[in-house]
């Protein structure tokens, strides 16, 4: 919402950019989508390694 109240400020004040901004945000999201899915995935593998070292204590009852 915040983002869609931006751009309103922007069209009015400026309705060129707004518009070339309208018209490169998918292009723009397309090309940051590998990152997020890099990021994803590394998120996992960190999440595996984490439960991987706590798994003794878990075996062995600490909280």
């Amino acid at each position: 919402m915040a983002t869609f109240l931006l751009w309103l400020v922007v069209l009015f004040i400026c309705w060129p950019i707004a518009i070339l901004a309208l018209i490169l945000y998918p292009f723009v999201w397309l090309l940051l989508l590998p990152f997020r899915l890099l990021g994803i995935a590394v998120d996992g593998v960190l999440d595996l390694i984490r439960a991987l070292f706590k798994l003794p204590s878990r075996l062995m009852g600490a909280r």
